[in-house]
């Protein structure tokens, strides 16, 4: 029987969906406590969350497939496409806690048992901190684009609840309770920001964005160090697809060379790039001394 076992970033995905129910659940008792409509905003920014990490889980389930016949450079490009939904999911929540701060603003309410409330979403939200620095640790040391973007939702989150706090307890000091929703409003406009950076950012993975500037220069500094016996790399070119880096290069070698010899330093160089860049793959055209170009980088 085949048996199909969760990676890493499935399971890191399948536990922020957990972990977004439990806060989420922590959210609404904190509002059925008080009644405030930044609490009820808050709490249901967090339904949000626990929608996108489903996404998320989906997408990298179908990003660990293998190539096939009709995908023959995978499926990695499915963290691309979680990475926007999410990004769209901030951005309707966003505008859901807008139109609550809107109606709140117009028929402000006292709060009721406000200390409570406070101390049961200060525990959902210290819960969700944790998580989002823990994911996001992960997300970017796994090149997961859907982890990645998962993180930043639940900060996003983490920053609506440290918006809500506040107004809370300044309502509660204060007594203004149309500070309540205001104060929720201004938290929404920021998050509607972030859910559009990410989709921005996601939407450039899915144009075939070029790996980031440091990478490159590594990857130069690879060919440079392990492609003794060739003469020039030139025409380096990358892309991103979720946890992989496709990375294509033109190497220049003595026109005696043989067939045998050119492969060998060709397996030197995607070894010594494979390793060092998990994730990568690479494709090396070789080409006689005669196609060396004067813009290419010199292999010593």
């Amino acid at each position: 029987m085949d048996r199909d076992p969760m990676d890493r970033t499935q399971k890191a995905a399948l536990a922020s969906a957990l972990i977004g129910a439990v806060v989420t659940a922590l959210k609404f008792a904190a509002y059925a406590l008080t009644g405030s409509l930044a609490l009820y905003s808050d709490a249901l920014e967090s339904i949000i969350n626990v929608v996108a990490a489903g996404f998320a889980f989906a997408a990298l389930r179908v990003a660990a497939r293998p190539a096939d016949a009709e995908h023959p450079f995978g499926h990695h490009k499915a963290e691309f496409f979680s990475a926007v939904i999410e990004g769209a999911l901030i951005i309707v929540a966003a505008l859901l806690i807008l139109r609550e701060a809107i109606h709140g603003i117009l028929e402000p309410k006292p709060l009721d048992a406000p200390l409570i409330g406070l101390a049961v979403n200060a525990l959902a939200t210290a819960i969700n901190l944790a998580w989002a620095t823990a994911l996001l640790g992960r997300g970017k040391a796994w090149s997961s684009p859907a982890l990645v973007a998962d993180a930043r939702h639940v900060m996003a989150d983490v920053v609506t609840s440290g918006g809500v706090l506040l107004g809370v307890t300044v309502v509660m000091m204060t007594g203004v309770a149309v500070l309540d929703p205001i104060i929720a409003g201004l938290v929404a406009l920021n998050i509607l920001w972030s859910g559009w950076g990410m989709v921005r950012e996601s939407v450039s993975g899915l144009m075939d964005e070029a790996a980031p500037a440091e990478m490159v220069a590594k990857i130069r500094r690879l060919i440079s160090d392990h492609g003794e016996g060739a003469l020039e790399a030139h025409d380096v070119r990358t892309r991103h697809a979720g946890q992989a880096t496709f990375i294509d290069f033109h190497l220049v070698v003595p026109g005696e060379m043989t067939v045998m010899e050119s492969h060998a330093i060709c397996d030197r160089l995607e070894t010594a790039i494979e390793t060092a860049l998990p994730g990568a793959v690479v494709v090396i055209h070789v080409e006689p001394g005669e196609h060396a170009k004067a813009r290419g980088l010199p292999v010593i």
